[in-house]
């Protein structure tokens, strides 16, 4: 057994070994659902929920239980999108027609108790999915700072509206009214950050919920569903607990969705979208798969691009839709940027969640493992090996980083969004070659080039930008700033995601006009001056 894999079979500790500041002390079983405005109790079947955490006891290695949730059916869903329906009342519910200064005060005070729960949110995104305490905090830190941001720009948003306009002799306002419910699905890998960068947009901008948890990530919602009930009025926020391919297609069916947001797969959203009885109606807000490619250059600074790909590929294990999934270099440097590649590879701390400065963790889905094995005979039975000493070590739900080369098109990773640590590098001559991959390829969300001469830079930029919808220069694929856009081409999006665009994306531009008689001028005033309408406002939210 070489050290390496010694190292990762020593991993998982005995459960008095973990730290008491992050240790469960108990599991969380969840027995009750948001459903309009109220805590509904459950005593039905359940789904427990087990760590990727192992632990250390007399029998061995055993998965640490976190908790609970319900595994509730098509009558609970049934009972939420009516109350959400309800709730929209066609536009005229509390919900919808309330000012967006006291849409934002709910906001605010969600918010403040959301803040309150850090920890306990944070603890529980370390042990459901297994992302490390230091990007568990960034992600609750970047979700606070994300829906601040979201406030701020509805009430830009809001003052630019609050003038009419003269145009031929028609005075207009223009503002943004609410689409109507919305089925909000998030994914494991942000369960947080990634769910409510669509919710919270939605809801401020008047719409109704239906929330149903990822997967992997559902128990860290909990402690934050008495908030939602009591800082929004009833049926305005709708829990869904259950399997999705048993509760979610009747709701489609029913003709009642007005809005699908969901991070998943592009099969799984084609698939929902069928079945709406009229899409024409059907708005989708959608992230779904990537293959984003890193393009290292010749004359590229190969220590950077070695630290850029290093996050690229492997921040949060690589399970991120914006993460770096194939590399494509220039076959003189190959050799060399391989070498130091893997070495930065095998020189990332790896470990438990809670352990300061860890890179590579457990991952949550029980089947990864075996799926990322695969992944890696299938390269090398054509032809590819792996890289990095030890690479492709696994035990229980710890996967070490794999580095293959060369791959071609005839492996499965060459294609194939692997959502795990294993690194996929190929070897160019001609700069036409990884052009031509993106061309075929089926994803289009972002490329990242490395490089120094501007002349090959500008070429690239020129050809990609018309196939992505972000080229990175001499850095990682990444989604932020949240106030750039986020999008996708082909399979890998639709819709646009950023602080304004998801503001736009969950509402709708809508017009009050009238001629310009002096007749008409003194109704708009009326309704102006004394406050008659919550729509026709000169009001300014400061």
């Amino acid at each position: 057994m070489n050290p390496l894999t010694q190292r990762i079979q020593n991993i998982f500790p005995e459960g008095n070994a973990i730290p008491e500041a992050f240790r469960l002390q108990e599991p969380l079983h969840q027995r009750e659902m948001l459903i309009n405005g109220e805590m509904v109790p459950w005593n039905g079947t359940v789904q427990e929920v087990h760590s990727p955490v192992f632990v250390k006891n007399d029998q061995g290695l055993e998965r640490l239980l976190i908790g609970s949730y319900p595994l509730a059916g098509q009558a609970e869903a049934d009972a939420a999108l009516e109350a959400a329906v309800q709730a929209f009342d066609n536009g005229r519910g509390e919900w919808p027609t309330m000012p967006i200064s006291e849409r934002i005060a709910c906001m605010d005070k969600f918010t403040g108790r959301m803040i309150e729960m850090k920890d306990e949110i944070v603890r529980l995104l370390m042990y459901e999915i297994g992302k490390s305490l230091a990007d568990s905090t960034k992600e609750f830190d970047r979700t606070v700072e994300y829906i601040y941001d979201t406030i701020d720009m509805l009430k830009d948003l809001d003052r630019n509206s609050s003038r009419f306009r003269i145009e031929q002799g028609i005075i207009g306002q223009i503002r943004r009214s609410p689409l109507g419910v919305v089925l909000c699905m998030g994914p494991f890998n942000y369960p947080l950050n990634e769910t409510y960068t669509t919710l919270i947009p939605a809801l401020l901008m008047g719409n109704t919920m239906l929330f149903k948890p990822p997967k992997h990530g559902t128990l860290l919602h909990y402690p934050m569903l008495k908030a939602f009930q009591e800082c929004f009025p009833k049926g305005v926020l709708n829990t869904l607990y259950g399997r999705g391919s048993t509760v979610v297609p009747a709701l489609m069916e029913s003709g009642k969705i007005n809005v699908l947001t969901l991070i998943g797969s592009s099969r799984v959203a084609n698939d929902l979208k069928k079945l709406h009885p009229k899409v024409n109606r059907l708005r989708a807000v959608l992230g779904l798969d990537a293959k984003n490619l890193g393009i290292v250059l010749e004359d590229a600074d190969i220590d950077l691009a070695v630290k850029e790909c290093i996050l690229g590929t492997l921040s949060f294990n690589g399970q991120r839709c914006t993460a770096v999934k194939i590399l494509m270099v220039h076959e003189n440097i190959a050799p060399v940027f391989i070498e130091k590649f893997s070495a930065a590879v095998n020189a990332l701390p790896f470990g438990m969640p809670w352990e300061k400065g860890v890179t590579i963790t457990p991952l949550p889905e029980p089947n990864k493992p075996a799926y990322l094995a695969d992944l890696v005979a299938d390269a090398e039975k054509h032809g590819a090996s792996v890289q990095n000493e030890g690479g492709g070590s696994s035990y229980e739900s710890f996967y070490f980083p794999a580095v293959l080369y060369p791959v071609n098109d005839k492996m499965k990773i060459y294609r194939e969004e692997q959502f795990g640590p294993v690194i996929p590098i190929a070897s160019f001559k001609n700069i036409e070659e990884p052009i031509q991959y993106m061309i075929d390829s089926p994803h289009g969300q972002q490329v990242s080039i490395f490089g120094r001469n501007t002349d090959e830079i500008a070429h690239l930029v020129d050809q990609l930008v018309n196939l992505v919808s972000r080229v990175n220069i001499n850095a990682q694929c990444q989604r932020g700033p949240d106030t750039f856009p986020f999008t996708g081409r082909k399979d890998s999006a639709e819709g646009t995601l950023s602080v304004e665009d998801a503001i736009r994306s969950f509402s709708i531009r809508t017009v009050v006009s009238t001629k310009e008689t002096e007749e008409n001028k003194d109704i708009l005033n009326e309704i102006i001056e004394n406050h008659k309408s919550q729509f026709l406002s000169t009001k300014f939210i400061f």
